[in-house]
């Protein structure tokens, strides 16, 4: 691997991280495209983001945990499920051809702009809404999990894009304790799905560990910025990172088809 490849994996891991820690996301939505900007296959850029969340999102938990922001029982009832449903979306993966599987983490991106318009509009709210208080907080959280972890192994994300949200709307939690609980879930979720994926012979190590480390500072950093962070600036500058990455995505697909 080239000096200058090893710092752009480095100094991508730095900027993964530090949204892992605002936006309670494992930094795969960022992670995939970089790796196949620099010549990954897709499921190969899957599994390897899936290996560098691990460390980026471990650091923030920890420094969640030290501050007093992370709560285990929440995390366990989200993470069990999730753990469980990541494997089925390794599954898959491995199955899917490099077209399909970058048109599907193109539509994931997509669904993100709107997820990130409602976690807005959910944050806005003084108290939870109608809707989450009629779901049963368990079975909520065991959905969330569950979905999110599917969505961990199949595209190499940690989850928390989906589990944000769906916390605020279906448990009417706060979007900053939200994203706390979905950073500790994202742990999980990227180590089950390292496991599956390592078993398919999809991860390039090096390349993950050097991300990964690249995450680590700053998702410490940003973890500690979160709560003195506005939101809406946040979700400004994530939905128009999200709409160069769904296009540069659909243009690799399109590449694939072509040849």
């Amino acid at each position: 691997m080239a000096v200058a490849q090893w710092i752009a994996l480095l100094l991508s891991g730095v900027f993964a991280g530090a949204l892992a820690g605002l936006l309670g996301i494992g930094g795969g939505t960022v992670m995939v495209p970089i790796l196949l900007a620099l010549g990954y296959e897709p499921i190969q850029a899957v599994a390897t983001s899936s290996l560098a969340i691990i460390i980026n999102s471990l650091s923030g938990s920890w420094q969640n945990w030290r501050m007093g922001y992370l709560d285990p029982e929440r995390v366990l009832w989200l993470g069990l499920p999730a753990v469980v449903m990541v494997q089925l979306g390794v599954l898959l993966a491995s199955s899917l051809s490099p077209q399909l599987l970058l048109i599907a983490f193109a539509i994931l991106l997509a669904v993100n702009i709107f997820l990130v318009g409602l976690r807005k509009q959910l944050a806005s709210q003084e108290t939870p809404t109608a809707e989450s208080q009629k779901v049963n907080p368990k079975l909520a959280r065991v959905l969330t999990g569950a979905i999110a972890g599917f969505m961990a192994g199949l595209l190499g994300v940690g989850g928390g894009v989906i589990m944000v949200p769906l916390q605020m709307l279906l448990l009417g939690d706060p979007i900053k304790r939200a994203i706390q609980t979905s950073l500790g879930v994202v742990v999980m979720t990227a180590i089950a799905s390292t496991i599956g994926h390592a078993t398919q012979g999809n991860v390039i190590w090096i390349a993950g560990l050097i991300l990964g480390a690249g995450g680590a500072l700053s998702a410490r950093l940003s973890s500690r910025t979160l709560p003195k962070l506005p939101d809406q600036l946040v979700s400004l500058l994530f939905r128009g990172l999200l709409v160069v990455l769904i296009l540069y995505t659909l243009w690799k697909a399109f590449q694939y088809q072509a040849t």
